[in-house]
């Protein structure tokens, strides 16, 4: 029973080990409060071309490469494209990708999710990150 493993969670650690960490990789990553500004299609579809096509499909069916397809991926839960082996923080993010989630991971994949997988410095620029989210959002 579950209640027998939160028992023995203690047993071993020393006086200075909190007892809180085996949950913190279960805290989910809530919506951020901003503003997504509205962004090109056009625009988003070359950027995304330029900085994602690498590694990322976004066509209907699309493969996965090095990581998952994102058609469709507004909506999804975060880890759970099938056939791809995402990272326990992925998985475990609790995130329902939405225009707010994806803008502001898009900054700095590593420090939104932090254990990511995602090998990949960010995009600082406002303006393209909006173009992206509203490319992605135009596809699935």
């Amino acid at each position: 029973a579950w209640w027998l493993k939160l028992s023995s969670i203690g047993r071993d650690a020393s006086p200075h080990t909190p007892l809180v960490a085996p949950f913190a990789a279960a805290m989910p990553i809530p919506e951020p409060d901003v503003e997504v500004p509205e962004g090109d299609v056009k625009k988003g579809a070359k950027l995304f071309k330029a900085k994602c096509a690498q590694c990322h499909t976004i066509e209907k069916g699309g493969n996965v490469k090095q990581g998952p397809p994102l058609w469709g991926v507004m909506g999804r839960q975060s880890g759970t494209c099938e056939g791809f082996a995402y990272s326990e923080a992925n998985k475990n993010s609790g995130i329902i990708w939405s225009d707010k989630h994806m803008y502001e991971y898009l900054v700095n994949p590593k420090k939104y999710i932090p254990g990511t997988k995602m090998v990949f410095a960010g995009v600082k620029k406002e303006k393209e990150r909006a173009d992206l989210v509203t490319f992605m959002l135009s596809q699935g």
